[in-house]
């Protein structure tokens, strides 16, 4: 059985190796006219790349709490940081960041203003973990 020579990207590795791949396919070629196959390869992977990056995209605008998640992380935030920087306790900022609460509108306008996003980036629906807490008899 012939294994294939692309698949569907499922991880950040092989998201930067299809990346690497095309560059190399589309920047290294010294020939102004590439055969029916480089042709064929190159809109694959383009096709597979663009697939990844808008599921990628899409996952993180629609979930407001990855979004801040990502953007601690890229800013090198803690929860403390961000406690102070949305005017509000770190314990709220833990419960936003577990799914157990949403963002006030003063968290969402602190947050929004700091980063520079618009602030219906963060006022999107999210759904809410439900308390861990068992019955007791």
């Amino acid at each position: 059985m012939n294994t294939l020579k692309y698949t569907v990207i499922k991880t950040e590795k092989q998201y930067d190796e299809y990346c690497n791949i095309l560059e190399d396919l589309v920047f290294g070629e010294k020939e102004l006219v590439l055969d029916d196959d480089k042709q064929d390869e190159i809109e694959l992977l383009t096709l597979l790349i663009e697939d990844w990056d808008e599921k990628q995209r899409s996952s993180s605008v629609t979930d407001p709490v990855e979004l801040i998640k990502s953007l601690m992380k890229d800013h090198n935030l803690n929860q403390q940081d961000l406690s102070e920087i949305a005017g509000v306790g770190k314990s709220y900022i833990s419960e936003i960041l577990n799914y157990k609460k949403r963002m006030s509108k003063k968290v969402i306008r602190h947050l929004a203003d700091y980063f520079k996003i618009r602030q219906d980036a963060l006022n999107r629906d999210y759904k809410l973990r439900a308390n861990d807490l068992s019955p007791t008899f």
